[in-house]
């Protein structure tokens, strides 16, 4: 059974999506895209998709750069309110690929592989559209995606480990045909208690993303294999794509 995106996003995911200082939430992690993020609104306001409890938007916002959000989840917003204000950071509740937020905006981003949330082509094309639809001209897309591992798989084997230490395991089984995944977050108690956390996504390749963004009315501006501005390559396992509209 498909998993519905409002199921995964409610109030557990919300309370126990924050890991201060870990993880997504670590300044080696953090602090570069914020750094970059504030350089491309160039002064500008800025729009996040998917914006949640606000990792990015609430430093990006202490930067003096102004900030809105659009969030499918209910529970990820009141998470967010705990941290600031509607006044500090105005969020309209809905999907990334259809919402709107009043006025234009310099700089619209999607960080931590979330267009892969909207399960449909059509969909992940709607949110470029989207995007275009609240930018000014000259505006800024950024994307920050991983890259499919489906070099990993030998034939017969559907799962790719992408991580593993101690107390998590983290795997994404494919469904190759449908380009579909699904990522397993398997985190160990004590003794023999584990919890799994799963999500649903759709992967893109960067070529397929680049005509999204085509179709859109973008032209791709920049690739880097991270926010510190590494190489792309071959080899390399996400991308952070800043896509831009003729001024």
């Amino acid at each position: 059974m498909l998993m519905q995106q409002d199921e995964i996003w409610g109030a557990e995911a919300a309370r126990t999506y924050d890991t201060p200082g870990t993880g997504m939430f670590a300044p080696e992690v953090l602090e570069p895209a914020v750094e970059r993020l504030a350089q491309l609104a160039a002064g500008g306001r800025a729009l996040e998709f998917a914006i949640g409890t606000g990792r990015i938007a609430v430093p990006l916002s202490q930067r003096n750069v102004p900030v809105a959000g659009i969030e499918y989840s209910p529970a990820m917003i009141a998470e967010l309110r705990t941290k600031v204000d509607e006044t500090t950071i105005p969020v309209v509740l809905g999907d990334m690929a259809t919402a709107t937020v009043p006025g234009t905006y310099s700089l619209v981003y999607l960080v931590y592989n979330t267009i892969s949330n909207l399960l449909t082509q059509a969909g992940q094309v709607a949110c470029f559209r989207n995007a275009a639809r609240h930018l000014s001209p000259g505006g800024r897309f950024v994307i920050e995606l991983w890259v499919p591992e489906l070099r990993k798989l030998p034939p017969g084997q559907q799962a790719v480990v992408w991580q593993s230490e101690a107390g998590y395991i983290g795997l994404d089984t494919y469904d190759v045909l449908n380009q579909q995944l699904v990522s397993h977050h398997v985190r160990f108690g004590e003794g023999q208690k584990a919890e799994l956390f799963r999500s649903p996504h759709r992967y893109i390749w960067p070529a397929e993303l680049d005509l999204m963004a085509e179709l859109a009315g973008f032209a791709l501006e920049s690739r880097h294999a991270d926010w510190n501005g590494a190489p792309f390559t071959a080899d390399s396992r996400s991308h952070v794509s800043v896509y831009r509209l003729p001024g």
